[in-house]
């Protein structure tokens, strides 16, 4: 008796694709869209990963968060994009800086589109993170087991304000010259660290010696202290910055995510 061969299931291309070796060593799950597949495909993903896998309702809320945190960052990316571009066109010296940014708004092919975008979004920062830090105070975020995490914020306001203070100076022209000028007098007045502040003189702080000279690189605002701005604001301030933000949303997954409601 011949017993018949049992038909053969043809084989499509994307299983051929897709069930091999190397296809599974980039990619450790499937397309279907269970609860263990969205885990995996946020866990598994160089991006995503940032993010939780999970959230609670009320963090996707706007009236909660007003997006202020995730709008601060996207600022700060967009800053950190187009200051690089700017910075294939600026020299920060006392003879060209000036001359460099007007060739950047006259001359250079998008050059005064890509200079604003600079200048607002960098205005759009320090208003986004005050109301992040309002928002977060407000519902009351600051309290255990985020307190740590509310440090790391008020040390980003530092730091971002610190941003602006420095960016000022970059044009070169009058007005810029003398709001830093007006701006690193008051670090005369700096307890211990200015020459003119609380216990500055006792300890030996003089006008070339204090916390303005650190800032001015000499007694007046001159060609030193743009370099010095210069270094400070595309250099010093963005790493520690960044650092700070890794560590800011690595304790907001770990502290449970986004606080809620109080």
């Amino acid at each position: 008796m011949n017993v018949p061969e049992p038909e053969k299931r043809r084989t499509s291309l994307g299983e051929i694709v897709t069930n091999n070796y190397v296809w599974r060593s980039i990619f450790r799950h499937g397309y279907a869209d269970t609860p263990r597949n969205r885990v995996l495909q946020v866990s598994a993903n160089v991006w995503l990963h940032l993010h939780p896998s999970k959230m609670r309702r009320h963090g996707i809320r706007y009236r909660h968060t007003w997006c202020a945190g995730g709008l601060t960052f996207l600022l700060y990316l967009c800053t950190v994009v187009t200051g690089v571009v700017l910075m294939f066109y600026y020299r920060p010296t006392g003879e060209y800086a000036y001359w460099d940014i007007k060739y950047l708004d006259f001359d250079v092919p998008f050059g005064m589109i890509m200079r604003n975008m600079h200048r607002w979004a960098a205005h759009g920062m320090v208003i986004f993170i005050w109301l992040h830090m309002f928002r977060v105070f407000m519902t009351g975020s600051y309290k255990p087991p985020r307190e740590f995490n509310w440090v790391v914020g008020v040390n980003l306001l530092t730091l971002t304000l610190l941003l602006s203070f420095t960016g000022y100076l970059l044009p070169w022209d009058q007005l810029a010259i003398w709001a830093v000028t007006v701006g690193t007098n008051m670090a005369r007045a700096t307890p211990l660290l200015g020459n003119e502040g609380p216990f500055g003189p006792q300890l030996g702080m003089t006008p070339r010696y204090d916390a303005r000279a650190l800032l001015t690189a000499g007694t007046v605002v001159g060609a030193p202290t743009l370099l010095r701005f210069y270094v400070l604001h595309c250099i010093f301030i963005p790493v520690i910055a960044s650092i700070l933000m890794i560590l800011h949303f690595w304790r907001i997954r770990k502290d449970g995510g986004i606080s809620g409601p109080l």
